[in-house]
């Protein structure tokens, strides 16, 4: 069997490279979807487990080590601890770079908590530096290289990434660690290994317990890890990791739609077969044996290629995060991938194979999937003609139709999700925030703040990280407003209502999943000085801001419980007021306005990352809307090889060739289209925002300008592959054609 389908791809040279094709760009989509979504989907894990990332991460005000070790050694499920002491603020210079937001950490003994990736760690010598691989590769360092911080000059001796922080320059400070800068350093972070991670709200109570005295106490834990490293970097990983999830479950349709073409095209050799006495098991089998000897070869080709296409865009957007490549780990999914597409090729080419074996031969022989054309079907110029040609076999039109649909769905998600990322990073309305400015003033301002022109309204805004009482490892932000906060911050109702008194809150969606809240439950609050407030749920809204994690009260009890909480004024501008006045009255007030942003960071080297990787998987499905063109109009071309040299024949030049081309591929292109913006809009859109956001509402839907460029990008690529076809056909001489004819 394998011998017979040997012999019968090199007998179809051409159909089975045009079919090695199709396999090969639609698993290019499945390699770049892949890799982008394990590596985004796992790299905090890995991260976290190859740099010994603590269980809990405790800051503080300075303390002596001796007094704080009494302190921490006697809590309960603790594996191991070590300490650090940070100063920040501190001018570095290396390499003809500068910067005065040097974040040093003292490295005071115990376990790293961090991963040594060039070079090797401290070894308590003088002018030793190990600096974080964000402010390395910013700055291209490199280990023995000098570095001046402050007024030291140090040596370089290796680099490390921790992922309990982004990156320089996504995060705000460069770290780095030393060892040697002062003998008897206090500690401000001590690093918590537990033997339980699951009980660390065990541990958290305790510590809360015996921290009397110790000032300025936080606890992150890995879970609050997780979550910061989603603030910095927005909602944009989770995105992309469901974009990639959708990429590859379109790519299956791709291959399924084109192993169902191929074997449109076949039903002719089928018929010969079946009147030779071949079953139509045989044949089925026959079948998926020249199938899979196609499909892998050409998916492993396809998705090595789709792999290395993006491999260092999501390197790097991975490095901004701190987080580590999956390396070798990847060969795992790949190799899930290669067996899940040949699996697809094989099972879409079977099943239709053994469906029409199993009709009478003389049926197949007359060509089962070619219709009839009406007897009116002659008028209608050159065009419509070859829209004729291309719907005559409709099972294949259909195919072509489905799978140029699902191309121009992604290609279309695709620039929806460009556009969303941008309104997250620039239009606080995005995330519910109906307010422009925020000012750092006392709320007695609040009045000449409002009688400034172009001002509509004006809010006394307080913001709390906190965390719930009964499971401290479940941080989250707590933002209060005198009276109603919809009138500056009103994401949509999930279930409840809004609240209306100091006794209420509105909690997250995702806040309410991690805590098993809902309307009428209560809520204790752990406030960061250790006192606690109670609010009772009034709902629950579908806010992005803080992931999902995070509630609205009145500020009464927070002003009793918390000393020295100190607010911002937010403003909310007229619909045509000037900007730029308001900043500059602002200003003369005493207080510079911060412009209020979404949910994601302005950093453009990030963005530019981002950018890059979607750009990878573009490429991919828009190489897969090619083939499937040139493949439907190839095809056509050789059914109706006699009536296009009949054509020739009766004085029709080039032109006239090109013009039935480009009517059978528009044919294909333009109900594609339709169908592509339609199954964005009602089915890819929710998915990607439920699988990324379930706790929110994000708008991903194209515009009117997106939507015409993907249909004048589909019309560019059928003319793209009616030229290519074009020009083989004419190659082609006429007498041949019209000898079928």
């Amino acid at each position: 069997m394998i011998a017979l389908a040997l012999a019968g791809l090199r007998a179809r040279r051409g159909r089975t490279l045009l079919a090695a094709a199709g396999v090969l760009a639609a698993s290019l989509v499945v390699g770049t979807a892949a890799t982008v979504g394990y590596g985004l989907a796992t790299g905090f894990e890995r991260a976290a487990d190859q740099a010994d990332l603590p269980d809990l991460i405790a800051r503080f005000d300075d303390e002596p080590v001796a007094t704080l070790d009494k302190r921490v050694s006697a809590l309960p499920n603790l594996a191991a601890r070590s300490y650090r002491f940070e100063r920040t603020g501190i001018p570095l210079s290396a390499n003809g770079h500068h910067t005065h937001r040097g974040a040093l950490q003292l490295v005071l003994g115990g376990r790293r908590g961090y991963e040594v990736l060039e070079g090797r760690d401290l070894s308590g010598r003088p002018g030793e530096v190990v600096v974080e691989q964000g402010l390395a590769r910013e700055w291209d360092l490199h280990v023995g290289d000098a570095f001046r911080s402050g007024d030291r000059v140090r040596r370089i001796v290796g680099i490390a990434s921790s992922p309990d922080n982004v990156a320089f320059p996504l995060a705000g400070a460069a770290r780095y660690y030393a060892a040697d800068d002062e003998h008897d350093a206090p500690a401000n972070i001590a690093l918590l290994w537990l033997n339980d991670p699951a009980k660390a709200d065990v541990t958290l109570t305790q510590a809360r317990s015996v921290s009397f005295g110790i000032g300025r106490l936080e606890f992150v834990t890995r879970e609050g890890v997780r979550v910061l490293l989603s603030q910095a970097a927005g909602i944009v990983i989770s995105l992309l990791v469901a974009f990639s999830l959708v990429a590859l479950v379109a790519a299956g349709t791709m291959l399924a739609a084109g192993a169902a073409a191929d074997v449109q095209r076949r039903l002719g050799s089928f018929g010969v077969q079946r009147a030779l006495g071949f079953s139509p098991a045989r044949i089925a089998a026959q079948q998926a044996v020249e199938a899979a000897v196609i499909a892998v070869p050409a998916a492993a080709a396809g998705i090595a290629l789709g792999t290395l296409a993006v491999a260092a865009p999501a390197g790097r957007l991975l490095a901004a995060l701190n987080e580590r490549p999956p390396g070798w780990a990847l060969a795992g999914p790949l190799a899930l991938a290669l067996v899940v597409v040949v699996a697809i090729v094989v099972a879409a080419a079977t099943w239709p194979a053994w469906r029409a074996a199993r009709r009478p031969p003389a049926q197949i022989l007359r060509g089962g999937d070619l219709a009839d054309a009406p007897s009116h079907s002659a008028r209608g110029g050159l065009a419509a003609l070859g829209a004729r040609f291309a719907t005559a076999a409709r099972g294949r039109w259909l195919a072509a139709v489905a799978t140029i649909g699902v191309c121009a769905s992604v290609v279309t998600l695709m620039l929806a999700l460009a556009s969303l990322l941008e309104r997250l990073k620039d239009d606080p309305g995005t995330v519910g925030k109906r307010y422009q400015l925020t000012a750092q003033l006392p709320p007695s301002s609040a009045g000449a703040v409002r009688d400034i022109p172009g001002v509509a309204d004006v809010g006394t805004r307080y913001v709390v990280d906190a965390a719930d009482s009964f499971r401290l490892d479940k941080p989250f932000r707590l933002v209060a407003y005198p009276g109603d906060h919809t009138r500056f911050e009103g994401p949509p109702l999930a279930s409840g209502r809004r609240l209306r008194g100091p006794g209420e809150v509105e909690v997250g969606l995702a806040l309410a999943d991690a805590l098993g809240l809902s309307p009428g439950s209560p809520l204790a609050v752990q406030l960061p000085d250790g006192g606690e407030v109670r609010f009772r749920v009034a709902g629950v809204v579908r806010a992005l801001e803080n992931n999902g994690r995070i509630a609205w009260a009145r500020p009464d009890a927070l002003l009793r419980e918390t000393r020295g909480l100190t607010p911002l004024i937010a403003v909310r501008l007229d619909g045509g007021a000037d900007r730029a006045a308001v900043e500059r009255a602002l200003e003369d007030l005493g207080a510079p306005p911060q412009p209020v942003g979404g949910s994601t960071t302005r950093n453009a080297q990030f963005l530019g990352v981002l950018a890059a990787v979607l750009r990878g998987v573009g490429l991919a499905v828009g190489l897969v809307c090619l083939y499937a063109l040139m493949q439907g109009l190839a095809t056509t071309a050789r059914e109706r090889r006699g009536a296009v040299a009949l054509l020739r024949a009766c004085g029709g030049d080039g032109e006239t060739v090109a013009l039935v081309l480009l009517g059978a591929a528009a044919a294909v292109a333009l109900p594609g289209a339709v169908i592509g913006v339609v199954l964005e809009v009602t089915v890819l859109g929710p998915l990607v925002a439920r699988l990324a956001a379930g706790f929110a509402s994000l708008p991903i839907a194209p515009g009117l300008g997106q939507v015409l460029l993907v249909v004048v990008g589909l019309l560019a690529l059928a003319a793209l592959a009616t030229w290519f076809v074009a020009r083989r056909v004419l190659r082609e001489p006429v007498v041949l054609g019209l000898r079928e004819e």
